[in-house]
């Protein structure tokens, strides 16, 4: 059973389009099998992921291979081979699936995430994120923007910063980063094909919706500042001025809906998924803002209408949602429509959850941040081969990868990406172990018979 690159297998197709940031056959041979690497190891530990490619644990100092591409030492002929360049060609590569059918509407999910090394002394620029305890480690900021579409997701921006690193300006400024690279790349599709930005309270900012609105875009962010100055309409009509907590008092019930959710209702025991009623409130206000926020020069006052949504989850303890969005909140439909789209900014959390459990994203040990970005990226790389496994479920390839992975066909259950990951793994470790013991082989000649006991059928390549 002979292994070797092939431009016809599916995992080299995928990576074709990344020839392009590539100057030399050895890079990309590396290039190659580093992401597939990533996905049989499921670390970003170099030597792990040398130990998972066929190719690179049959020769000598195959981490090592890992450690000079990601770093830059062996890429003289490949200069654009860096996480800018990587994410850009996601970033591409995502796009020229838009293009092939334009969607209705598309929601961009931006959300930042913590790259936690708590016990890390030696990497560079190591600046304190927060642990899921709320506690202080070291660590480094990462912000990535996915695009989504009914049966369609993909990356548009990812990158990794910290507040120590030499020419660091300030997280705000990295997020205005992203929202105008992201923008600029669709600014095409725009044009036909109305952008809805769905974020978290962690870009409860005026400036950050300043710049979506700016860009002709739309917004739903949560909010977790309910003191913010605002002007509301009573139920009257009238307009006051007030907060956002005050709004909030004021907005009427204007839709009910079920929901599957995993919650602890009360008098519950535990948490569990199951179903939920939801009402949501809404009520129109008004949002003042200098349009020079966190900009140098002069600016001017603009007053915008938005709507400030409440979504409730009736018998349990949980406190309700605020959102804001300038999307019109006057129907029952449109009211859920709301609530739904920020439902699915949790689809950020599954990624996040996938690269950093299944990728091994935290486990990466570098001591050049440059390297730890591109490494990072190929984790990036690597998801996205997944995710479009994922879409391409009614391929009988695909359907072997989940049952490899132990999914059980059902019409109702679609196997998840950890379950394609596991599939992709047990196939991985197949072609690593029959190129290892192909190598063996023809060193040594035949196995011990304790080994060989456990090999009935096995032959060598030169003999099939």
């Amino acid at each position: 059973m002979k292994w070797e690159l092939a431009w016809n297998d599916p995992f080299t197709q995928y990576l074709a389009p990344f020839d392009i940031l590539v100057g030399d056959r050895r890079t990309w041979t590396t290039l190659t099998e580093t992401v597939r690497g990533i996905i049989g190891s499921g670390s970003l530990i170099c030597q792990r992921i040398a130990t998972q490619s066929p190719i690179l644990s049959s020769v000598q100092k195959g981490a090592q291979r890992v450690i000079r591409m990601v770093t830059g030492q062996t890429t003289k002929r490949s200069p654009t081979l860096d996480a800018a360049h990587l994410t850009a060609q996601l970033r591409t590569l995502a796009l020229a699936d838009l293009a092939d059918g334009p969607p209705d509407e598309l929601w961009l999910i931006a959300d930042g995430s913590d790259l936690r090394k708590p016990y890390a002394k030696e990497m560079p620029y190591l600046m304190k994120v927060r642990a899921l305890d709320k506690s202080l480690v070291p660590g480094y900021r990462t912000l990535t923007v996915l695009g989504m579409t009914p049966g369609w997701r993909g990356i548009l921006y990812h990158r990794l910063f910290s507040s120590k690193e030499a020419g660091f300006v300030s997280e705000p400024h990295e997020v205005q980063q992203a929202l105008e690279t992201v923008s600029r790349a669709l600014l095409d599709l725009k044009a036909t094909v109305p952008l809805t930005w769905i974020l978290d309270s962690g870009f409860d900012d005026v400036a950050v919706w300043r710049t979506i609105w700016e860009q002709d875009e739309h917004v739903v962010c949560r909010l977790c500042h309910d003191d913010r100055r605002i002007q509301y309409a009573t139920g009257s009509g009238i307009w006051c001025d007030g907060t956002i907590a005050e709004a909030q008092r004021a907005a009427p019930l204007v839709a009910t809906t079920q929901t599957l959710l995993e919650v602890r209702k009360i008098g519950q025991p535990r948490a569990k998924r199951q179903q939920v009623t939801v009402s949501i409130h809404a009520c129109p206000i008004r949002v003042s803002y200098e349009t020079n926020v966190r900009r140098t020069g002069s600016g001017t006052t603009v007053t915008r209408l938005v709507w400030l949504v409440e979504v409730r989850l009736l018998d349990t303890a949980l406190a309700p949602w605020l959102l804001l969005t300038d999307w019109a909140v006057t129907t029952a439909a449109e009211a859920v429509r709301i609530f739904q789209m920020y439902r699915q900014r949790w689809g950020v959390e599954d990624s996040f959850k996938f690269t950093k459990d299944c990728l091994g994203w935290e486990e990466v040990q570098l001591l050049d941040l440059e390297g730890i970005r591109t490494l990072v990226a190929l984790a990036w790389v690597a998801a996205a081969f997944v995710y479009d496994l994922g879409i391409g479920l009614d391929h009988e390839s695909v359907q072997v990868l989940a049952r490899l992975g132990g999914w059980e066909a059902r019409p109702d259950r679609r196997p998840g990406k950890l379950t394609l990951t596991r599939g992709l793994r047990r196939l991985l470790d197949m072609l690593t172990t029959n190129a290892w013991l192909q190598g063996y082989y023809r060193d040594h000649g035949p196995f011990p018979p304790g080994l060989a006991a456990f090999l009935p059928g096995w032959c060598p390549d030169d003999e099939l």
